[in-house]
């Protein structure tokens, strides 16, 4: 998957690219279709400090993408609940193929029952 990272008012450092980059592998192996990670993160510093830090994922999938965004007094909280957040909507989605799925070979086997 790629990554694309994006900063506003904040310094890039090695530490917060290998953070995202960890939380990104973890998506990762939830679903393997993902093409690309757009993470920007922000800090505001007019706002008060326990919501200065934000952080917004787009997860580009086949189908509609994924989004989520949050806003946090730590950096490093904030990527995590994205992450959960993604990770939730990942899990909602492959249940609701697995169900469609489900439903469907349903009825095929009971149009066969009903003809045989």
């Amino acid at each position: 998957m790629k990554l694309i990272l994006s900063m506003h008012n904040l310094k890039r450092t090695r530490a917060i690219e290998n953070h995202v980059i960890k939380r990104i592998e973890k998506l990762d192996n939830k679903d393997r279709w993902a093409i690309d990670a757009r993470v920007t993160l922000e800090f505001d510093k007019t706002k008060v400090p326990e919501r200065q830090f934000k952080c917004s994922m787009r997860l580009s999938v086949p189908g509609p993408d994924l989004f989520a965004e949050d806003v946090e007094g730590d950096l490093y909280a904030a990527i995590d609940l994205v992450t959960k957040k993604i990770e939730g909507q990942i899990r909602k989605r492959h249940s609701k193929y697995k169900a469609r799925k489900h439903t469907q070979a349903a009825r095929i086997k009971r149009e066969r029952q009903e003809t045989a």
